[in-house]
């Protein structure tokens, strides 16, 4: 290959740590790694590093945890490094002009998304809910827009009607760690070939919150069970039962099933294996489930335990306007 460039890696979670790992089994030189400060974890709320820190610590590189990247002083120090490419996955931090503008080649981003299909902060959950067929990793050169930057490689994944956000996430880190030596390849032999994104094909992924994870049973059973799939394994789906208000029950298998004609949210049949609710079109049949302090296990072994934890005709409440 041409020679190796001199890397600045930044990220957050195990989705980039992999990268990480990627880039340290290459050529190329990873010099720093920049990654999120250490944040209170576990019932201890003690403090506990990122995976990428951990990755970079074990590796002997050095690691730097700025709050942000806008202080002179911590921009002055990223320039030191005279690094030839940052590398940027899952950062969680906002790179400004100055700091996109300081590597000789710039800086790129490894995306969950077939840009520019979804932009924004969860583009694996939602490509789910929304019911694409296709997703995939997208290489770009960064610029100040949110994920607006020029498209340099593009790796395909097909979405599966049994994927989660937790097996998409999965295929997708196997997927980027290939097509990001491609584009650095490419970089280095001064032979990229940047694509513009069409903004009229793009969509807002937003961050996942707990609040939407709540089903709205109003809805179609197909879009639900994209719902479900989306949401696991984080936040997780639920649905709250009418006759026990203040409790929620969390869903992480389902499958839509056509016909009913009952009110949405109406428990109308239960059989050995499956809770089947009525939805706004079809029926959803929930066939894992999780009781509060409990945990998840399938419909089958929590009817085996309890025949009378569930009756037919019994409801299950909309979100709250």
């Amino acid at each position: 290959m041409t020679n190796p460039l001199r890397l600045i890696f930044a990220g957050t979670p195990d989705f980039a740590a992999h990268h990480l790992q990627v880039l340290i089994d290459s050529p190329h030189e990873v010099i720093a790694c920049y990654t999120q400060p250490d944040r209170p974890a576990g019932r201890g709320k003690k403090l506990r590093p990122s995976p990428v820190k951990e990755k970079a610590l074990s590796a002997g590189i050095p690691v730097f945890q700025p709050l942000s990247l806008k202080g002179d002083a911590d921009q002055a120090e990223l320039a030191a490094l005279d690094a030839d490419l940052m590398v940027v996955v899952a950062y969680g931090l906002l790179l400004p002009k100055a700091v996109l503008d300081t590597p000789r080649l710039g800086c790129i981003n490894v995306h969950a998304s077939l840009l520019p299909r979804w932009r924004g902060a969860a583009p694996i959950q939602r490509a789910i809910e929304a019911g694409d067929k296709e997703t995939g990793i997208t290489i770009m050169q960064m610029d100040v827009g949110l994920d607006t930057g020029d498209m340099l490689i593009k790796a395909i994944c097909p979405i599966s009607n049994n994927d989660t956000g937790g097996s998409l996430h999965d295929q997708l880190m196997q997927l980027g760690g290939p097509a990001l030596l491609e584009a650095l390849t490419q970089l280095a032999a001064g032979r990229a070939q940047p694509e513009e994104q069409d903004d009229n094909l793009s969509n807002y992924a937003p961050k996942i919150s707990k609040a939407e994870a709540q089903i709205r049973w109003q809805d179609s059973a197909t879009q639900i069970d994209q719902k479900i799939r989306a949401f696991n394994p984080f936040p997780v789906a639920y649905t709250v039962p009418a006759k026990t208000p203040d409790t929620a029950v969390r869903i992480w298998q389902a499958s839509p099933l056509p016909g009913s004609a009952a009110e949405p949210g109406t428990v109308v049949d239960i059989t050995p294996e499956a809770l089947v609710v009525a939805c706004g079109e079809g029926r959803l049949a929930i066939t894992r489930l999780q009781l509060p302090g409990k945990k998840a296990m399938s419909v089958a072994e929590l009817l085996r335990g309890n025949h009378s934890l569930f009756t037919l005709g019994e409801r299950f409440l909309e979100p709250a306007a």
